[in-house]
């Protein structure tokens, strides 16, 4: 017997959002109340990090001129994206790319840039011979505001789409502070059954057969 397991209704609604959450791009105006943000923003913070180091750090855009900046560097991106498929695949897939929604960033309640701090290269605990594990903690930060806001009836999507040098002189962030995320989080009409990018047809889901291998490297294995 396990007497540190949640009970059954408890861990079901642990696998239930994790399997529900979604990467949303339709948003509802509507305004998300401060105390719930807050609390949102704490499930990021209680996220794991390698050697204690905290490396997130979260920039909330209530300047409505500014967002609109934010929403002119990400479509200029994706419209380089863009370019960039139609060069390496055909022009088919370009302007099916286009025809994509890839964020809400005009339509949200609220949006957040999830930021790496500066001065990373002090923190070495954990981090000698992985450096990248400071993105990886920020991620978890990442993922356990995604989780919550799911709990919570909140849609939110990450937003990779941008130039983070342009993003970060636009924020004013210090020099070896890095944006990692443009984070569009609000209410919504519905959540998707399935990922957007499958419901769309753009890509299709693997399963996870195709990515376990066992006492090492699987060379036999399906390739992407």
């Amino acid at each position: 017997m396990n007497n540190f397991a949640y009970s059954t209704s408890e861990r079901e609604a642990i696998y239930k959002v994790i399997a529900e959450r979604r990467d949303m791009r339709h948003f509802l105006p509507t305004p998300i109340a401060p105390e719930l943000l807050q609390k949102l923003l704490q499930a990021a913070h209680h996220a794991p990090s390698v050697g204690l180091m905290q490396p997130w750090r979260f920039i909330r855009i209530s300047d409505t001129d500014l967002r609109q900046r934010i929403h002119a560097l990400v479509n200029e991106e994706r419209k380089q994206t863009a370019h960039a498929i139609g060069e390496v695949e055909d022009s088919a897939r370009m302007a099916e790319f286009m025809r994509l929604k890839v964020e809400g960033i005009l339509d949200c309640g609220e949006v957040l840039v999830a930021t790496l701090c500066d001065q990373r290269e002090q923190h070495i605990f954990g981090r000698r011979t992985l450096p990248e594990m400071d993105l990886a903690s920020v991620s978890c930060a990442i993922q356990n505001l995604w989780l919550a806001a799911r709990a919570e009836g909140i849609g939110m999507g990450w937003v990779s789409l941008f130039d983070p040098a342009a993003l970060a002189t636009l924020l004013g962030m210090p020099a070896g502070a890095k944006p990692v995320a443009i984070l569009c989080l609000g209410y919504v009409n519905t959540f998707y059954k399935s990922p957007m990018l499958v419901e769309e047809g753009w890509a299709s889901e693997r399963p996870l057969h195709e990515m376990l291998m066992e006492n090492g490297w699987d060379h036999s294995a399906t390739q992407p």
